[in-house]
């Protein structure tokens, strides 16, 4: 399974398309640096999801985060990369809300106790994201297949959200999304 799961390839693949080869290598290193870095956070939960976006070593951060000191932690962590020139960090904060708290929880259990997802939970870095804003769920990261993703999605609805987007990946999709980068 593609460990970068928080960071979405196919953002980064649209800020490369007129990029020369050997600044796409560099934007791809900075990249999976980002990717590393946003991942050892040990803030950076299942309910948080950052994506990245790199051209010529400019970097702009989107996604959100469930507290404002991670988008500033974020931030700082990002900002000592080597190879990131400038850095726009339109990472937002969920708004407080105990509905959406307890959606969050809900969903993440009634996937990550599902059977077919045991083995996503026992990871360091669980790859679905819950994402709950005012009531409505996003569902980021990475999966093994398209069943995963079905699944995952059809496990998430029932519990009162006002809509639920799935926007999970699976490694094939990142790995082809990578493999255009790099060639």
């Amino acid at each position: 399974m593609v460990t970068r799961s928080t960071l979405l390839a196919l953002a980064f693949v649209a800020a490369l398309a007129g990029s020369s080869a050997a600044q796409e290598r560099k934007d791809l290193q900075v990249f999976n640096d980002i990717s590393t870095t946003v991942n050892r956070y040990t803030q950076f939960t299942i309910f948080d999801s950052v994506d990245a976006s790199i051209d010529d070593g400019h970097v702009v951060l989107t996604g959100w985060v469930t507290m404002p000191y991670k988008k500033t932690d974020i931030e700082r962590r990002v900002m000592k990369i080597d190879g990131v020139q400038s850095l726009r960090n339109d990472i937002q904060v969920t708004p407080v809300s105990q509905f959406d708290d307890e959606l969050r929880f809900r969903i993440a259990r009634a996937i990550y106790g599902h059977s077919s997802f045991w083995n996503y939970a026992a990871m360091a870095n669980p790859p679905i994201h819950v994402v709950v804003v005012n009531g409505r769920v996003t569902l980021t990261g990475t999966v093994n297949s398209p069943v995963d993703r079905m699944l995952a999605r059809s496990l998430a609805t029932g519990f009162g959200a006002f809509d639920v987007k799935n926007e999970l990946r699976t490694d094939a999709e990142v790995r082809e999304a990578l493999e255009k980068i790099t060639h």
